[in-house]
């Protein structure tokens, strides 16, 4: 993996103003105080996205840390390094020795070509549905791959037919394939679904991710055009718009067969994915802690891109992002000397493939895989677009083959794979999966409290924000012990502590034990403005990929925060004891937060799973998107993390992840399994499910 210094991230510090010359104090506690369940805010109103400010100054300040070789000798070590590590990243899985098993369905005849409808096999009894456009002739011929966007459809969004009837009339091979997890690939059969939120994250806990299982695709894409005795397979090209046009970009990056690629608004910079708009499927994990995208551009020299952008578009695919990634990467094609093999384009278009774009792509191919013309824009022969129906692999709905496998079905099938391996050990080095697991959550470097800002206290409840060394603000609520004995119970929910219910609260209370409410960032006062909280599939979108660009975890961060409060409370109020109550994720952050040593003596988890095996029976978005960890069930599984913590757990309505309450033999063979890693392990403690 390439290796790159830590630099120190130097924040501007947010000043908060708790007081306004318009009010008086009554009002100003007033406007403190949440209706809804009595708990009183912490922070100021109005102030800036903490989230936000945080995060993007963090990418700002990485972006020119990635300088590129100017020699050729560094610039081969480079080139080798970065591409490893992003096969190993995106966790991606190629066999070119795999049988295609092309299967036709139908084929359509046009004017001077033909279209197939087929299915291929990507991966082990996995298949993605295509369209093949064959021009009439001899050969062999040029062949392009072309990747759809998000569009409905998929691959039979007219754009994309367009892009291959075009090609077809021109004299190229073409292959339209669906993504992973689109077109005809969704998880019903002829209903359209967005293949990326928690569904494609999913793929993250088996160590993989939707980037590199589409990679995967596009590669046996590459394997199945140059298979083709009518396909000349030194001369194949690639091209895709949006989510297509990123995966045009990694292709051409990973497979040194595309002589020649066209994407199409897509190319920004990674710094511009960073709580932006955008797909799970266009992550790279960790990706700017090793690299920027002028580093993946310039994997590509010396085969030829053409980038083509807009003026106005989604902040991520910014023409000026692009400009930024190709004059980085641009020195490299100098270096070369092939500098006129990397050139760039922009529109005064909406986001799409216009015809435009085809006329465009038409040139800078024919320049580059026939070696004709100049590669200036070629005008279109004219055609039409068919009827979708038509171009259906499976046209009947309900009898799809089942090798064409959803992103459910794999994760399920892969997951209970890793499972099986996982439970037929007989032993575990605890230190070993210890540090493990601390990688997996990216917490080898823990937080410490710089400062805390204390205010009035409300009804009881101290009011404070605990300020960190990795420039976060943690807004907490402490109610003292009447009974030092019992210590503190630390509260957290991912919906904000307005969701904490008061019966427990009062509970606590009556018991005499102390009571701290903490929201960690991305939660209550904590969130971020830019996420979408109407809508059930992006909650924590938009955070839990940003810190992944940078090499985090929202349950990692989360981890981290739990420990500088529990620090903070056996340090300054000598707590006794510090217990742990966490509803769904905050719960796995604080049983992570005793498995990989941290300060805490006691852990209750509600409505928490179990297995980080995918569920299809319940809802994909019963947990946020901030649950999944890279490779979790490569590493093990949610019982070994609580064998591994040597604490009382308990656990208090377990669920699957998919919120399917577990009851009866399912759960009685979990505690088996719970048990079994404890003995195991060698950890004291034990695990109580209610």
């Amino acid at each position: 993996m390439l290796k790159l210094k830590k630099i120190s991230i130097l924040l501007l510090l947010i000043s908060f103003s708790f007081s306004a010359a318009s009010s008086s104090p009554r009002e100003h506690i007033k406007e403190n105080i949440l209706a809804a369940d009595s708990l009183p805010y912490v922070l100021a109103k109005n102030h800036a996205d903490l989230i936000e400010s945080r995060l993007r100054a963090q990418a700002v300040l990485l972006f020119p840390t990635h300088q590129l070789p100017d020699n050729q000798q560094e610039w081969n070590a480079y080139r080798t390094d970065l591409k490893n590590t992003i096969i190993q990243k995106t966790g991606l899985i190629v066999n070119h020795d795999l049988p295609l098993n092309i299967r036709e369905t139908g084929s359509v005849q046009m004017k001077g070509y033909n279209i197939k409808n087929i299915a291929f096999q990507t991966r082990p009894g996995v298949y993605a549905t295509a369209n093949l456009y064959v021009p009439e002739g001899k050969g062999p011929f040029p062949a392009v791959i072309i990747m759809h966007g998000h569009w409905p459809g998929g691959r039979l969004y007219e754009s994309f037919q367009a892009i291959g009837q075009t090609l077809a009339l021109n004299g190229y091979v073409a292959l339209n394939i669906d993504a992973w997890g689109a077109g005809e690939r969704t998880a019903t059969h002829g209903k359209d679904e967005y293949h990326g939120a928690n569904l494609g994250a999913s793929l993250l806990n088996i160590g993989e991710s939707l980037n590199g299982v589409q990679i995967s695709d596009n590669i046996r894409g590459v394997d199945l055009l140059s298979s083709l005795p009518y396909v000349d397979a030194k001369n194949i090209g690639a091209t895709g718009a949006s989510g297509g046009g990123n995966q045009t970009m990694w292709l051409s990056a990973i497979d040194e067969r595309v002589k020649a690629s066209l994407p199409v608004v897509s190319v920004g910079t990674f710094e511009s994915c960073v709580m932006r708009s955008n797909c799970i499927c266009e992550l790279l994990t960790d990706g700017l802690t090793f690299t920027e995208q002028a580093g993946v551009l310039a994997l590509i020299a010396p085969r030829a891109i053409k980038m083509s952008n807009i003026i106005v578009d989604n902040p991520t695919f910014l023409s000026t992002e692009m400009f930024r990634s190709f004059n980085n990467a641009q020195p490299v094609f100098n270096m070369l000397g092939v500098e006129n093999n990397i050139s760039k384009l922009v529109l005064d278009k909406t986001h799409g493939y216009w015809p435009e774009n085809r006329e465009v792509m038409l040139g800078w191919l024919d320049l580059h895989l026939k070696g004709i013309g100049t590669g200036a824009p070629k005008k279109e022969i004219p055609f039409e677009t068919l009827p979708n129906q038509q171009l259906l692999v499976y046209p009947t709905i309900g009898k799809r083959d089942p090798g064409v496998q959803t992103t459910a079905e794999y994760s399920v099938r892969r997951g209970n794979e890793l499972r099986a391996s996982y439970l037929g050990l007989r032993s575990f080095d605890a230190a070993v999966k210890q540090k493990e697991l601390r990688n997996i959550l990216r917490i080898n470097d823990r937080s410490s409290l710089l400062n805390v800002h204390q205010f009035s206290a409300l009804d009881g409840w101290e009011r404070m924000a605990l300020e960190t060394s990795d420039n976060k603000l943690i807004p907490v609520l402490l109610f003292p012990p009447a009974n030092p004995a019992l210590g503190y119970m630390i509260i957290s929910n991912p919906a904000g502590k307005k969701t904490i219910s008061m019966d427990l609260i009062d509970d606590l209370k009556k018991k005499g034990q102390g009571i701290v409410i903490a929201d960690l960032s991305g939660t209550g006062e904590a969130s971020s403005s830019k996420e979408n909280k109407g809508n059930k599939s992006m909650v924590l979108h938009t955070q839990s990929r940003a810190e992944l660009w940078l090499g985090k975890t929202i349950l990692g961060e989360w981890v981290k925060e739990l420990n500088v409060v529990s620090d903070f409370l056996k340090s300054k109020y000598r707590a006794q004891k510090v217990s742990i109550d966490g509803s769904k994720e905050a719960g796995l952050a604080a049983l992570f937060l005793a498995a990989t040593g941290g300060n805490a003596d006691e852990i209750i988890l509600r409505d928490a799973p179990l297995s980080y095996l995918f569920d299809k029976n319940g809802s994909v978005d019963y947990f946020s998107m901030g649950i999944h960890l890279p490779g979790f069930l490569n590493w093990g599984d949610v019982s070994l993390a609580a064998a591994l913590s040597g604490k009382n757990i308990r656990i208090i309505n377990p669920v699957t992840m998919s919120g399917v309450k577990v009851s009866g033999d399912s759960l009685k063979e979990y505690q088996r399994e719970f048990a079994k890693l404890r003995s195991l392990t060698g950890q004291k403690g034990e695990t109580i499910f209610n």
